[in-house]
């Protein structure tokens, strides 16, 4: 990545900037989605050093930053320290407790150390309405809110699948990967019928 973004390198990476890269860490994990449901191991391989890239990729721009430079390592170690705050039950003496119990701890650091208001904050808005529904029930639940949160079953589309994101949640799903499974046998069943019917004309035809 120096060479490529360096005086005889690429000319395409050397005018990258994180607005102009943002797009591709998308894209880049929603194919590293996809390739663990599909449970190909090479794509697996594939795609998770796609994703590596554009850390990699990030930090090169981060570094010619005029004013505020950081590294890869610098982006490793916020990591590292971020990891050993929450988890004060391996690295500190707090006892681990339930997993609930880890949870709530996990979202009251994070509370802390991020300055957040809200138990709300931090979930992104670009998150596909599916997942953030999930995600704003799980936080609403582990602190006590979910009574208070419920969307009234009015008749409308929105509080029907919200009610659905909150059933797959009671049985242990994610409604994010439960649609995505439920679109590709769509898919599929459609390809086969699209192929069969290619089939047909062709026989009647020959």
């Amino acid at each position: 990545m120096d060479r490529l973004r360096s005086p005889g390198g690429c000319a395409w990476d050397a005018e990258q900037t994180h607005a102009s890269l943002a797009p591709y860490a998308l894209e880049e994990a929603h194919e590293l989605v996809e390739a663990i449901e599909e449970g190909d191991r090479t794509h697996l391989r594939e795609e998770l050093g796609d994703v590596l890239l554009q850390v990699v990729f990030h930090a090169r721009v981060a570094q010619e930053h005029p004013e505020d430079p950081f590294d890869l390592d610098a982006i490793a170690d916020v990591c590292a320290d971020k990891l050993i705050a929450r988890h004060p039950h391996v690295f500190g003496d707090e006892e681990a407790g339930t997993m609930r119990d880890h949870l709530e701890r996990w979202d009251r650091i994070k509370a802390r150390t991020q300055g957040r208001d809200s138990v709300m904050d931090g979930v992104p808005a670009s998150l596909g309405a599916l997942a953030r529904a999930q995600k704003m029930l799980g936080r609403a639940e582990r602190a006590g809110l979910a009574d208070d949160a419920a969307v009234a079953q009015d008749g409308s589309l929105g509080p029907a699948l919200l009610a659905l994101v909150a059933r797959a949640r009671a049985e242990g799903l994610d409604a994010e990967t439960e649609l995505r499974a439920a679109t590709r046998a769509l898919e599929a069943a459609a390809r086969a019928a699209e192929q069969a019917g290619r089939g047909d004309t062709e026989g009647s035809s020959g």
